[in-house]
């Protein structure tokens, strides 16, 4: 039986039906464990959440990280999810813009991110394989504020259209950060970076890594629900979403860690700042609770995000989510063994 290769648009909307039906690995955040303080010396009103990223204020470090975007069925999800980051205060990025360069139709599914939401902290999306001129392209059509430039090799091997030749991904990416107006932020989808990816990226000028690590939707499942013929040998690869944070970290290099895959709640958010990232995204948690429960109720989580993370922050000492980094946690489980056992050759 022939694989069936659909235009970009089936694609994306099979991409939606696929991932409801998608279960989830493990982040390895679970390993990671925060050290309660029972004298906090700390009030309620002392927790401040909000920060600094991209030259805007958040009112906290959280990110509804990239979705989708493009046939018309997505242009009310991407509304809906700019109008609960403008009202939660958070920041927000769409999905891959290629289908709106390739089919100018679509532009308005992407743009009403910016209508909705005009003041906000908006990345736009594109993958490492296009040019700058489709970089400064997908980043004017939101006016975004930064640039998600996507990793999604793992991915492409399992689409049943998918690329099959990633030689020149560090170059256009190099390409792009000198050419751009706004910050580029080097992405994976899922699979994780690992310390030489990060090393490659920070030479080619990237300053912000989104370590989109495993835990979270799994592209490659996604896809085999598209192939005729099933993919096996890739089922839970790439780096759980804690050990990619630390492979990140351990370089003590000058950059900003994004932390995404896997993030379902306050507790995971507070482990992964705990561990040296700087902002914490969820994508198909958030999609979940909209496509299920709708607006209101992914507006209501992200709240009680907010009020949970003050509550972490306030029982570790902590007056503001940043403070995380630097108190005391213990690694046990799968993320230690991975730490202990990893060899560099």
């Amino acid at each position: 039986m022939p694989e069936i290769i659909p235009g970009r648009g089936q694609r994306k909307l099979e991409h939606l039906r696929f991932f409801q039906q998608e279960g989830y690995g493990t982040s390895g955040l679970e390993d990671v464990h925060l050290i309660h303080q029972a004298l906090p010396e700390l009030d309620w009103t002392d927790i401040d959440l909000s920060c600094r990223w991209l030259g805007k204020t958040l009112a906290a470090p959280f990110i509804i990280n990239a979705l989708t975007g493009g046939p018309p069925e997505t242009k009310a999800i991407n509304a809906a999810l700019a109008r609960v980051a403008r009202r939660t205060g958070i920041a927000l990025a769409v999905g891959s813009q290629k289908a709106a360069i390739e089919n100018k139709a679509w532009v308005e599914s992407f743009a009403i991110t910016r209508w909705e939401n005009p003041e906000g902290l908006i990345l736009a999306n594109l993958g490492a394989g296009n040019s700058p001129d489709a970089a400064r392209e997908a980043v004017a059509m939101i006016a975004a504020d930064g640039l998600q430039v996507h990793l999604n090799a793992a991915q492409e091997l399992v689409m049943p259209e998918g690329d099959r030749s990633f030689r020149g991904w560090l170059e256009n990416i190099q390409a792009m950060v000198n050419s751009l107006d706004v910050p580029v932020i080097a992405k994976e989808v899922g699979f994780g970076l690992s310390r030489e990816a990060a090393l490659q990226l920070y030479h080619a000028g990237v300053r912000i890594l989104d370590v989109g690590g495993r835990g979270g939707t799994d592209f490659a499942a996604i896809e085999n629900k598209r192939r005729a013929r099933q993919v096996t040998a890739l089922a839970q690869w790439g780096l759980p979403t804690a050990v990619s944070i630390l492979e990140v970290k351990e370089l003590g290099l000058p950059v900003e860690i994004v932390a995404t895959g896997g993030i379902r709640s306050a507790l995971d958010a507070a482990r992964a700042l705990a561990l040296g990232a700087k902002i914490v995204g969820a994508a198909g948690h958030f999609l979940k609770i909209l496509l299920d429960q709708g607006e209101e109720a992914v507006a209501q989580e992200i709240f009680s995000w907010q009020e949970d993370l003050k509550r972490i922050c306030l029982l570790t000492g902590c007056a503001t989510p940043a403070e995380l980094a630097s108190k005391p946690l213990v690694i046990t489980g799968r993320t230690k063994a991975w730490l202990e056992g990893i060899q560099r050759r």
